[in-house]
């Protein structure tokens, strides 16, 4: 696999993928994305993260002129011509990577919906890259970083937007730490979420993670999770959590389309369970991976043709 680029209808080369300077993508930050992966060389959970597409979208009031359907339709071309003319064998596929952007299209410089009568659609099919086992069998380091998630009346985090500065300075402020990622707060001063992923913590047995009010992305990886919590019997709630909780726990993670379910075991130089992973955090990421590979297959074999 080869990494391609389809920009409204045409699939070219990465390197020679290109949108006009005037899109507004490019100079407004209008535009929204969505993020996912393969397994078993299916896109995992793509109905949902169509959904929340069209959902941020909306919130733009950007048309998104594909049925759910007809953009999978889009992917799996794009996905094919990353291939090549020599599919992988299934003895040995490689999954993807793949991120779908939609922006307000090309127009003047002006901020009128009307100058931009047609929307960009870019799709990025590139191999995936699985962060390192090590990651999953001894945890991360996140940083409590000083940047605040946006204020829902200033920029809503339900969009998922292209413009991704917000997030972008919190993670430079964390690598400029040492941490792999970084844990923000929301203007009262609680956790709400990470620059590419969402929290949780574990006290007393039960799953704790911020709800949407505090001002946050409403994950799709998030909410799978809580819905794996229900199926092994474990009591998952949304309430808000203050750093000090969230230090306090007996255990932490992080969700997201490619770090799964990922331990927290240091909150800066703060250990989190002795600084190893935890049993229900262990158990949720092995009961993850069995389902994604489980609906993945069962929506394989469904699209393959008999």
């Amino acid at each position: 696999m080869r990494p391609v680029v389809y920009v409204n209808g045409v699939v070219t080369d990465a390197r020679a993928a290109v949108v006009p300077v005037y899109d507004h993508g490019f100079l407004y930050g209008e535009g929204v994305y969505e993020t996912l992966r393969t397994y078993s060389r299916e896109p995992f959970l793509f109905d949902r993260h169509f959904a929340r597409l069209r959902h941020s979208a909306a919130q733009l009031a950007l048309d998104l002129p594909l049925s759910g359907d007809d953009l999978l339709a889009r992917v799996r071309a794009t996905m094919g011509a990353a291939d090549g003319p020599r599919p992988e064998t299934a003895a040995s596929p490689s999954e993807a990577y793949i991120r779908i952007l939609l922006t307000r299209g090309v127009g003047e410089l002006t901020y009128d919906l009307a100058a931009c009568p047609v929307p960009t659609l870019v799709i990025i099919v590139k191999p995936y890259v699985a962060p390192a086992e090590r990651t999953f069998t001894e945890g991360i380091r996140v940083s409590l970083v000083g940047v605040r998630r946006n204020h829902p009346a200033a920029l809503n985090p339900m969009i998922k937007s292209n413009n991704l500065l917000n997030n972008a300075l919190a993670m430079q402020e964390a690598l400029r730490r040492g941490a792999d990622e970084a844990l923000m707060r929301n203007q009262a001063g609680e956790i709400v979420e990470c620059s590419q992923s969402n929290v949780f913590i574990v006290r007393q047995g039960v799953l704790l993670t911020p709800p949407l009010e505090a001002g946050l992305l409403p994950g799709i990886t998030r909410e799978f999770v809580m819905e794996l919590a229900s199926d092994l019997g474990v009591v998952a709630r949304e309430t808000p959590i203050t750093p000090a909780e969230l230090l306090a726990a007996d255990e932490v993670f992080v969700t997201g389309t490619t770090r799964e379910v990922t331990p927290v075991v240091y909150v800066d130089d703060t250990p989190i369970a002795q600084g190893h992973p935890g049993r229900l955090t262990r158990e949720l990421l092995s009961a993850f991976r069995d389902r994604a590979q489980t609906l993945t297959r069962s929506a394989a074999s469904s699209a393959t043709p008999a």
